[in-house]
């Protein structure tokens, strides 16, 4: 398995104004994944410690009345585990919230590779709306370089 921090060619196309973008990457072999397979796999069951983090940040965030991911599903598509889904193309599933502090993006993205191998992506895009946007993704962004690669390594569990 080979997890990599690349740059995001254009964050823009997936959320314009936005001001963080980071895209992590993996290559599997002999899966076939399409990108809502991929996604589903990495983000529709989460580890037991992501998911103790996420209930310590929904009950940090309450009195900010901020998304918890617990709501009723706005989109009529759906959701992958916490994440309405916004869109799915060949190749690409785009998932995201908009909420009174900041917006985000995490699109889930396949590539053949050839011979078994597939490229797979996962880039989160963030814009924020305010101070309490900037807060909250300054002090989120230490926990998400460590969740979104373990998120994406649950590609490769059966």
């Amino acid at each position: 398995m080979n997890r990599t921090a690349q740059p995001v060619p254009n964050r823009y196309d997936a959320l314009a104004g936005a001001q963080f973008a980071d895209r992590y990457v993996l290559i599997t072999e002999g899966l076939s994944l399409t990108a809502l397979g991929a996604a589903e796999r990495a983000l529709g069951r989460t580890p037991r410690w992501v998911g103790r983090l996420t209930a310590l940040r929904n009950l940090a965030v309450r009195p900010f009345r901020l998304k918890t991911g617990l709501e009723p599903a706005v989109l009529p598509a759906g959701r992958i585990g916490i994440f309405p889904l916004i869109s799915q193309f060949p190749g690409k599933v785009v998932l995201g919230l908009d909420d009174r502090h900041l917006d985000f993006r995490v699109l889930v993205e396949v590539r053949d590779l050839g011979m078994g191998r597939q490229e797979v992506a996962a880039t989160t895009v963030v814009k924020t709306h305010n101070w309490l946007g900037r807060a909250y993704l300054a002090i989120i962004m230490p926990f998400h370089r460590i969740i979104v690669p373990a998120m994406l390594a649950q590609i490769l569990v059966k």
